[in-house]
C-alpha cells in the first residue's frame, strides 16, 4: 500500500538547490535502451543497403562539418584540426562521427546529452525545443577540459518529435583561465580553471542570446576570438541539420533514427564477436607521470586488464589519489573516451566510429583517484594522467593480439603521448590581448609496428588528420618566432628491431612585443612516459631548455646553421654571457624578453623487438639521414661497419652481437634472485612516490613514511613551489647563522 508524501517530503523533493553533476551519468558508458520508436522503426528499416546508404550519408554530413570548421575557424585548434563532429541518437548516444579531428571529443559528449534529456527536457523553464542552441564546457559534466567548447543542436523531424543531435566541439584555447591559453597547470581549484559551463541553453529560434555571448565575450581575454567560433559552430551544426533534412525527404526520418540504432547495435555486436577471440587470461601494465607540472612526482598509472568472453575489464584501481591543488587530475568520463581511442584508432579502425565500440568495455577505478577525480579536484591539465592511461592499455592490448589468430591492424608499440608545446598569451605586436596554443602538439610521432618503423611526428594519439600549423600564419597572428620549427632530433626515437618515430624539436622566441610569455604542461622531462614493446627501447625523456640574457636575432649569422638544434645550443653554449637551464616540461607562465630562447622537443614512439635483431642496412639508413649518431649505431645496435662509406662488415656485426647475447645471459639472475636483488619492501625515502608499490591495497603518499589504504585517501595537497623554495632558502641562511626577520 502506497504510504502518501508529507508536504515537507514533497518540498525537499522537489526543491534542488543545485543541479550538480551526476555521478551515475558520468559512470554509464553503455548505450541507453531502445525507445519505444526505435523498436517500431527497427522492425520496418532493416535492409542492410539502406543502412549503409543512410550511413555513409550520416559520414559523409559530419566529414563536411569538420572541413567547414577547420576551414573557417577562428581559434587555433579550429585552423589545424583540433575539433570533431558528430551525430547523436535521440537519446544522446553518439553514432556517427567525422573521420577527421578529435573523435575523444564527441565521445565524451554522451553525458552532457544525457544530463540535458534528464534534467532541462520536462524543466519548465529550459525544455527542448526546434531552434535551441546548447553547450558545455565543464568536464564536470561530461567533458575533457574546460578550453573545450562544444555547440550543441536537436533536430526535430515533420512531426516534431526529436529524431537527433548535431555537435560540434573545437579546442577554442583562451577561456579565462588564472593563465592564458585555456589549461592553466598553475591552477589549484576548478574556480581557476575558467569558464566553467554546465549544459546550458544559450540559443533559440538558431540564435545566440546575446545576453550570453556578452557574458562570456566578457569571461575571457579574447572576446573577438569567443563570438567568432561560437558563431562558426552554430553555422556548421546547421549545415549538418541541413543536410540530414535532405537525406530524411530522401529515405525518410524513420530511416534515420533506425540507421543510428542499427549501426550502435551492429557495432557493439562485431566488437563482443572479436573480443571472444582474444585470448581468456589477465594482463598488467603500468605507466607513470614524472611531475605535477608544478615539482617533481613519480604518479603511477596502474591497470589489470581482464578478458571473460566477450567483455573486457579494464581495472585501474590503485592508480595514485588525486591531486586536491594540482590540475593533473581526469574525470572518470574522459579517461573512458581516451581509451576509446585506443581500440577506435589504433585497434579497430575498420569499425564505425561510435559509442558502441567501447560500450563491452568495463571499468573498474577508485573514486577520489586520479583517474576517477572527485568534483572539487581540479582537471585542466587531465591529460597529464589519462594519455599514460592510453598508454598502458596499448601496453595490454598488444599483449592480447599477439596471440589472436586474426588481427584487424598490425602490432604496435606506444604512442608518444604529450602535448610537447608552447601555451602563450599577452600583448601581440598589434597591442590586441591574445592567449591560446600552438598546434606543435599535433606532431606526436608513432609506434613501432611488428613489421616497420614508425611514423616520425605524424599526428596525435587523440586525433587523425590534425596539422601543425603554418609558421607564417603563427607569426602574423601573434609575437612568436620558430628560429627552428620542426626539425628532427638526432637519437630522439625509440631503439629497437623496429624504430619509433622519430620526434622533432622547436627552438622558440619572442619578437615585437614585450608583454607576451610562454607556459609549457607535459611530462616525462625525468621519467620517459612512452615504453618499447617486446624488448624494444622507450622513448627519451625530454626537459625544457631556456637561454636567458640572450637575443638570438641578433646572433643569428653567427651561429651556422647546423649549431641550430638543442644538444648544439645547451652543449656547447655559444653565446657568451648567456645564462642556460633546464627545467621539468610543467613551466608556469612567464614573460618572454624578445630574443630569449625555449627550446622543447616533440617525443619518440616505442620501439619493436630487440634492437640487435634489427637490419643493419636500416641501421645506416638511419645514419645516412641523421636520425641517430654513430655512438648509437655501434652502442646499441652493435652495427660494425667503416664511418666512411657506411658500408656494413656483416660478419663483424654478427660477432659483436653474439658476443652482447652472451654477455646478456651472464648478466641474467633467475627471477627468486632478482627479485631478493632488486625488489625492496617501500620505495626509497627521498622519492616522492604516489601509488602501490607491492599490493594495490597500500597506496604511497609521497614517501615510504606516509601510506594509507586504498581508497581511503581524500587527495592529497602540494605545498606552493614558491613556499618550498623560500623555505630551502631561509635554512640556508639560518646555517649561515643569519638571524631572520619576524
Amino acid at each position: 500500500m502506497a504510504v502518501a508524501k508529507t508536504k515537507l517530503e514533497k518540498f525537499l523533493e522537489d526543491t534542488v538547490v543545485f543541479l550538480g553533476p551526476d555521478r551515475e551519468i558520468l559512470k554509464d558508458h553503455g548505450l541507453a535502451p531502445r525507445d519505444d520508436r526505435e523498436e517500431r522503426v527497427m522492425r520496418d528499416h532493416k535492409d542492410p543497403h539502406e543502412i549503409g546508404l543512410v550511413r555513409s550519408k550520416l559520414d559523409v554530413i559530419a566529414e563536411e562539418a569538420f572541413d567547414q570548421l577547420e576551414q573557417t575557424g577562428a581559434a587555433p585548434g579550429a585552423k589545424w584540426g583540433d575539433l570533431v563532429a558528430g551525430v547523436f541518437t535521440a537519446s544522446g548516444d553518439l553514432a556517427a562521427a567525422s573521420t577527421g579531428g578529435v573523435l575523444l571529443f564527441s565521445v565524451v559528449c554522451q553525458p552532457m546529452l544525457r544530463y540535458i534529456l534528464k534534467y532541462w527536457k520536462d524543466e519548465p523553464t529550459v525544455g527542448i525545443r526546434p531552434g535551441d542552441i546548447f553547450t558545455s564546457t565543464d568536464p564536470r559534466y561530461g567533458n575533457i577540459h574546460t578550453p573545450d567548447q562544444n555547440t550543441i543542436l536537436p533536430v526535430f523531424d515533420d512531426e516534431g518529435r526529436l529524431a537527433l543531435w548535431v555537435i560540434v566541439i573545437v579546442h577554442e584555447g583562451e577561456n579565462g583561465s588564472v593563465e592564458p591559453g585555456g589549461m592553466p597547470s598553475a591552477a589549484e581549484s576548478p574556480y581557476m580553471e575558467g569558464i566553467r559551463m554546465p549544459p546550458v541553453k544559450i540559443g533559440e529560434n538558431y540564435q545566440h542570446k546575446r545576453d550570453i555571448v556578452t557574458w562570456l565575450q566578457n569571461s575571457v581575454r579574447d572576446p573577438m576570438l569567443q563570438i567568432q567560433d561560437m558563431k562558426i559552430r552554430l553555422s556548421a551544426c546547421l549545415k549538418m541539420k541541413e543536410r540530414i533534412e535532405q537525406v530524411a525527404q530522401e529515405y525518410g526520418w524513420d530511416a534515420i533514427v533506425s540507421t543510428l540504432r542499427w549501426t550502435l547495435e551492429d557495432t557493439e555486436a562485431e566488437v563482443r564477436r572479436r573480443l571472444r577471440a582474444w585470448p581468456e587470461g589477465t594482463v598488467r601494465s603500468i605507466a607513470w607521470t614524472d611531475s605535477t607540472l608544478r615539482e617533481n612526482a613519480l604518479i603511477k598509472i596502474a591497470l589489470e586488464a581482464r578478458k571473460k568472453d566477450d567483455e573486457l575489464i579494464l581495472d585501474f584501481r590503485g592508480t595514485s589519489p588525486q591531486f586536491i591543488n594540482r590540475s593533473i587530475n581526469t574525470q572518470l568520463h574522459a579517461l573512458k573516451g581516451m581509451l576509446a581511442q585506443v581500440f577506435l584508432t589504433f585497434v579497430w579502425p575498420d569499425l564505425p566510429r561510435n559509442q558502441a565500440v567501447f560500450a563491452p568495455m568495463r571499468l573498474m577505478s577508485d573514486w577520489g583517484s586520479a583517474l576517477d577525480s572527485t568534483p572539487e579536484a581540479p582537471n585542466a591539465q587531465s591529460m597529464m594522467t589519462f594519455f599514460p592511461g592510453f598508454t598502458a592499455l596499448q601496453m595490454c592490448v598488444a599483449k592480447f593480439l599477439y596471440p589472436t589468430p586474426k588481427r584487424y591492424t598490425k602490432l604496435l608499440a606506444p604512442w608518444y603521448n604529450m602535448i610537447t608545446t608552447f601555451i602563450y598569451g599577452g600583448l601581440n605586436q598589434y597591442g590586441e590581448i591574445v592567449g591560446n596554443l600552438c598546434a606543435d602538439l599535433n606532431g606526436m610521432s608513432g609506434g613501432a609496428r611488428e613489421d616497420e618503423d614508425g611514423e616520425h611526428s605524424i599526428a596525435p594519439i587523440f586525433a587523425a588528420m590534425t596539422d601543425l600549423g603554418e609558421n607564417e600564419i603563427i607569426e602574423e597572428e601573434t609575437p612568436i618566432v620558430k628560429i627552428v620549427p620542426h626539425r628532427l632530433m638526432q637519437d630522439n626515437q625509440g631503439f629497437g628491431k623496429f624504430r619509433g618515430g622519430s620526434g622533432y624539436q622547436v627552438i622558440g622566441t619572442v619578437r615585437r612585443s614585450d608583454m607576451f610569455g610562454f607556459m609549457t604542461t607535459c611530462t616525462g622531462s625525468k621519467f620517459p612516459t612512452v615504453y618499447g614493446l617486446f624488448g624494444g627501447y622507450g622513448a627519451p625523456s625530454y626537459p625544457l631548455c631556456k637561454v636567458k640574457g640572450v637575443n638570438a636575432f641578433e646572433k643569428l649569422k653567427d651561429l651556422p646553421e647546423s649549431k641550430w638544434t638543442i644538444p648544439g645550443i645547451m652543449n656547447e653554449q655559444p653565446f657568451a654571457d648567456a645564462r642556460y637551464s633546464t627545467h621539468h616540461m610543467g613551466m608556469q607562465f612567464e614573460i618572454v624578453k624578445q630574443g630569449e630562447l625555449y627550446m622543447i622537443c616533440q617525443g619518440a614512439g616505442g620501439g619493436y623487438g630487440d634492437p640487435l635483431e634489427r637490419d643493419p642496412d636500416a641501421v645506416m639508413s638511419d645514419l645516412r639521414d641523421q636520425l641517430i649518431s654513430h655512438l648509437t649505431a655501434k652502442e646499441v645496435y652493435l652495427v660494425a661497419y667503416d664511418e666512411r662509406t657506411l658500408s656494413v662488415d656483416v660478419e663483424a656485426t654478427e660477432r659483436r652481437r653474439e658476443a652482447e647475447r652472451q654477455a646478456r645471459k651472464r648478466r641474467g639472475r633467475p627471477f627468486d634472485e632478482f627479485v631478493k636483488q632488486w625488489v625492496t619492501e617501500e620505495p626509497p625515502a627521498g622519492l616522492p612516490y604516489y601509488g602501490p608499490w607491492g599490493d594495490r591495497e597500500t597506496i604511497y603518499l609521497g614517501g615510504p613514511a606516509n601510506k594509507m589504504a586504498r581508497g581511503t585517501c581524500p587527495g592529497i595537497m602540494m605545498t606552493d613551489p614558491r613556499e618550498v623554495r623560500i623555505a630551502e632558502l631561509e635554512q640556508k641562511l639560518r646555517e649561515l647563522g643569519v638571524e631572520l626577520a619576524r
